[in-house]
Order: structure tokens, then sequence, then C-alpha cells
């Protein structure tokens, strides 16, 4: 694969090490494999939207709504990020196309459920009487239209990065789902952290497989996305710390908490530690115990 650099948006393909295809269509198989077509879900026809009642939430709970549905919103800038690193054109070799195929098929079932969450929650938001439809596009598309960008390199660490992130929102929705008073609203976050629980389940497989292939090759990679991770969004919406802060006052959060899987991934991919997979795992326990606050 030829070396480029992540930028932005004008990036032609990724650099660092690729894996094998027929290992990113067993990691794609099985994730598939987890969602046959009897447990899948829709925002039409799986909830009863006449029992959506923001009288039960409080404004805490209220806020925690309208600030996930923005980070769910931003699915288009996520899905390009991976269009543009991975692209299934004639600008990359037949190998690498061929890799970047298999991982496509991930990839539009991932970005069809997270748009499913972001429709989701807009509906409960209109449903429930916390927002006005056309007041609420607008709201949504004055931080849709920003640029998302990730700051790496390397393929493996756009798969290290929602490894923790997706961890991280199913941690939330399951403290969120437990705090809020509208049972409507908890039938949602039920669905969307199990959908959460899945996505994260892929991205570990992938970073296992990478470590069981290329070992030490990929440990600093993956410690630099530890060392940089922020929580999508964190750098664009207005006031996102005060919000974010506000929000974990309604149901506990930790982004950090998701490290602990992430070692726990580590230690399955390793069977013999290399003094680099031990300051790896050494680094991200002491990040998971220094970190004081949330997001």
């Amino acid at each position: 694969m030829t070396d480029s650099v992540t930028t932005g948006w004008n990036v032609a393909q990724v650099g660092g090490l690729l894996l094998p295809a027929a290992d990113v269509d067993t990691a794609v198989s099985a994730f598939l494999r987890t969602s046959p077509p009897t447990l899948r879900w829709d925002v039409d026809f799986s909830f009863d939207w006449t029992q959506a009642d923001a009288d039960r939430l409080t404004e805490g709970e209220r806020s925690a709504v309208q600030f996930i549905t923005i980070i769910e919103d931003h699915l288009p800038g996520y899905f390009a990020l991976y269009e543009q690193n991975f692209p299934v054109d004639d600008s990359v070799d037949r190998a690498t196309y061929i890799h970047n195929r298999e991982l496509y098929h991930f990839t539009v079932r991932w970005a069809q459920e997270e748009d499913t969450h972001a429709r989701a929650l807009t509906r409960y938001q209109l449903a429930a009487g916390l927002a006005e439809r056309d007041a609420l596009w607008d709201s949504l598309a004055e931080e849709g239209r920003k640029q998302f960008v990730l700051p790496y390199d390397e393929a493996v660490q756009f798969f290290t990065y929602p490894l923790v992130q997706e961890k991280a929102t199913q941690i939330y929705y399951q403290h969120l789902r437990q705090a809020v008073g509208d049972p409507l609203l908890k039938e949602i976050l039920v669905r969307l952290s199990k959908d959460e629980a899945r996505h994260f389940s892929f991205f570990a497989d992938m970073v296992r497989l990478y470590l069981e292939r290329y070992g030490d090759a990929v440990v600093d990679p993956i410690r630099e996305v530890i060392a940089q991770f922020r929580m999508p969004l964190a750098d664009t919406i207005r006031g996102y710390w005060r919000w974010a802060l506000k929000i974990a006052d309604t149901a506990r959060y930790d982004h950090t908490e998701a490290y602990d899987h992430l070692v726990k991934v580590v230690n399955r991919a390793v069977d013999a530690r290399s003094d680099k997979v031990d300051e790896l795992i050494s680094f991200v326990t002491a990040c998971r115990q220094m970190q004081t606050n949330p997001f």
C-alpha cells in the first residue's frame, strides 16, 4: 500500500499496514451474523411514538437527549471519513481495493444503523415535544455541516478510535437509560446500546486481528490514539465541554471506562507479551486511572 498522510477531507487513502482481505471478511461476516433480519429494528414500526412524554424527563435528561442526537446525526461526516481513507475506486491498487471493498460491507451496514439512531432520537424529540421540526433540523444542520477529521496516519488507528468511542457510547446509553423517566426513551436507549455493543465488537475484532498479525508494529499507533483521544465533535460543538459536564451529571459517564475493554482486547490477542505491549497496557491503564473529567 502506498503511503499517505491523513490531513482531512482530501485524503486519497490512509497509510500504514492493512490486514489481508480474508481477515477483514472474517470480522465483517461475524458482525453481520449478529444482526439477523428477525432482530433488526426500525424507526417507523418498532416504537409507539404516541407514548413519547418529555414531561417525564428532567431538564438534564432533556439536555442529554439533545446532545446525543447531535452526536448521532453527524453520521455523514463519520461515514465520509471511511469512504475517503478506504476508497473503493481506481485511486488504489487492486489488492487495496479488495481490502477496502470487504471493509465497505461493514461500513455501509454500520452507517445505516447509526443513521437509524439519529432518526430515532430526532423522532423522539419531535414526538415528545422537545423541539419543533424546522428548528431541530436547523440546529442539527448547524453542527452537521462541520467537518469531522481524525488526525491519524495509520489504518489500525481508524479501528482503534471507534473501538473506544463505540464502547464509551454504549456505556453512556446504558447509564442514561437507568436515569430517564420516560419508558419509551428507555426502550430506544436499549436498542441503541445493543447496536453500539455490536459495533464495538467489530472494531475489537479488527484491532485483535491487527495485533495477532503484526504485533509490536501496531502498538505505537494504538498508543497514539489513546494519547490523543477525544470523543466525536469535542472540537466543533460550541460549548461542548460545559454541555458534556452537564449531561454527565445526569447519567454517569467517563469515556475511559472503555479503556478497560481495549486492554482486554490486547490481552486476548497477544500470547507472549513483549516490552512494547506491556508498555501499552501500562499506558492505557494509567490514562484510565488518571482521568478525572468526563469526555
